[in-house]
């Protein structure tokens, strides 16, 4: 049994060293070869360079600099921490993240052991650490100034504590060689702690604190019964906020507000939000594309209505009047959107929405769903991203035909191995029908059931937002990867194993 365990662990070391050098490989492809920008990223470093520079979080603005809250500060004290260790360059960014991204592939394989049974939990966590590793939608954004690696990483480390505070036992873990024994409890607060420290860096974050509440209340409402479970949730929600305290009181003391999160429509001082115009582009908008031109080039350049899909305008004469309200847009001296042209907009959404509710409230959410879930994520690559038609873009470029197919394909290929992920770990749970298993020995299903009420909530909320990029969904690969690593977690011996531990505790309990 020694010489066994010794392999299993010596494996499991040769595994961990084989995907971190695969995985450093393809990030550092990424950041050097590929490196990415995008319209945030200056914004940023703007933001990163005021705060370190004038001690002030501020963007300049007729030559003055001005606070702001258009951002929350989590992305900018991080680009500030770079610059001050490693120098201000994008080169120290980018290979900063890609370190912090493997990180992320680490909490990627410590999420997935915690779900699995502990038969299965070493062979789930080497499959985690592998599919994180080689996973090119993370270890691309790598290369780009942006958010999204330092929300996995945050997300993915919460996630985690969350699943072993749905444990009824607490965890061992070794730290420099000593036992660290983490409660339940503890790892449900930190996991709080955590999702606070991810709301600073994205402000959509508090959905996942009141996701695992929810999942939570749940899972020991019977057990502890409503009083103590509220209690917990209060709690939960201190804890939650204490990270956030200090960024709410410089924008009350700055800004004259009280406000723990980003502007909803990231306003600058005196903007106009075109609520109304988001509205009637929420009666259509599905494909990425016009992200662009509905969103993206407003306030910016003008609008050709003949840009716009059939599918934006109901007849000739919704089309008329849509057009008469970019041509005032257009000939506005600012390129602004004004409350009366915003509120021509809102009345053709109203209108749409009374003839086609559906349409509004179900069908260009559920086409927004695949857009931001299937759409190959090539944006950041110097290709086009073609894949239709097939022979014009096999002609045009086939490097950018082979990587555009490769990545749609690893688009449908991984929620269809969390999916069957997910029903291994249920066949793995129903096959052990005996009255009172180990619970070690189970797939955790109440973890599972909050990964996965957290990729149906965070989506569904995305559908709302006024540019559905996919970009927005790739901090949830971690948890899809955890997810499809469970394949790994049924082994015909494991069930009789974990039956014939139930039986000897039954005997030495006798």
């Amino acid at each position: 049994m020694i010489t066994a365990r010794r392999t299993g662990v010596t494996a499991l070391y040769i595994h961990t060293f084989l995907a971190m050098i695969t995985g450093l490989a393809l990030r550092l492809l990424f950041a050097l070869q590929f490196p990415a920008s995008a319209g945030d990223s200056g914004l940023y470093i703007q933001l990163a360079r005021n705060w370190a520079d004038h001690h002030i979080y501020g963007l300049l603005l007729n030559g003055q600099l001005v606070p702001t809250d258009l951002r929350v500060p989590g992305y900018p004290a991080f680009l500030a921490g770079v610059a001050l260790l490693f120098g201000r360059s994008n080169r120290a960014i980018v290979l900063s993240q890609a370190v912090l991204d493997l990180c992320t592939c680490f909490l990627t394989a410590g999420l997935a052991a915690a779900l699995a049974p502990s038969a299965a939990r070493r062979r789930v966590a080497i499959a985690a650490l592998w599919l994180a590793a080689t996973c090119p939608f993370l270890a691309n954004y790598s290369a780009a100034v942006l958010t999204e690696v330092l929300t996995a990483f945050l997300t993915t480390a919460a996630l985690a504590c969350f699943i072993l505070g749905m444990k009824q036992q607490p965890a061992t873990f070794r730290l420099a060689g000593h036992p660290l024994r983490v409660t339940p409890t503890m790892a449900t607060y930190l996991g709080a702690f955590i999702t606070g420290l991810a709301s600073l860096v994205r402000p959509e974050m508090p959905l996942l604190l009141i996701v695992a509440g929810a999942v939570f209340a749940l899972r020991w409402w019977k057990s502890f019964g409503v009083r103590k479970v509220m209690l917990s949730g209060v709690v939960m929600a201190v804890v939650f906020l204490l990270p956030l305290i200090p960024w709410g009181a410089r924008n009350l003391i700055t800004l004259h507000k009280w406000q723990i999160t980003a502007d909803r429509y990231a306003t600058l001082p005196g903007e106009y939000a075109p609520v109304g115009y988001y509205k009637w582009q929420k009666t259509w908008m599905v494909r990425f594309r016009d992200v662009y031109i509905s969103v993206w080039k407003l306030n910016e350049e003008p609008v050709r209505i003949d840009d716009f899909p059939a599918s934006a305008f109901d007849s000739p004469e919704e089309k008329q009047r849509v057009a008469e309200l970019f041509d005032q847009y257009n000939n506005s001296p600012s390129l602004d959107i004004s409350p009366e042209v915003d509120q021509g907009f809102a009345e053709i959404a109203r209108e749409r929405t009374a003839r086609h509710p559906l349409r509004t409230y179900v069908t260009v959410p559920l086409g927004r769903v695949l857009t931001i879930w299937f759409t190959p994520r090539t944006e950041l690559l110097p290709i086009d991203g073609k894949f239709f038609p097939v022979s014009s873009s096999w002609e045009d470029s086939h490097e950018s035909f082979l990587t555009t197919a490769v990545f749609g394909a690893l688009g449908y290929l991984y929620p269809a191995l969390a999916l069957a992920g997910i029903w291994a770990a249920r066949r793995y749970a129903r096959s052990i029908s005996f009255k009172s298993p180990i619970p070690d020995d189970l797939p955790n299903l109440w973890g599972i059931s909050l990964l996965v009420a957290y990729i149906l909530v965070r989506t569904a909320f995305l559908t709302t937002v006024e540019a559905p990029e996919p970009r927005y969904v790739v901090t949830c690969y971690p948890v899809v990867l955890a997810l499809a690593s469970l394949i790994w977690i049924r082994k015909p011996t494991e069930a009789p194993k974990a039956q014939q531990n139930v039986a000897q505790l039954t005997n030495a309990e006798k």
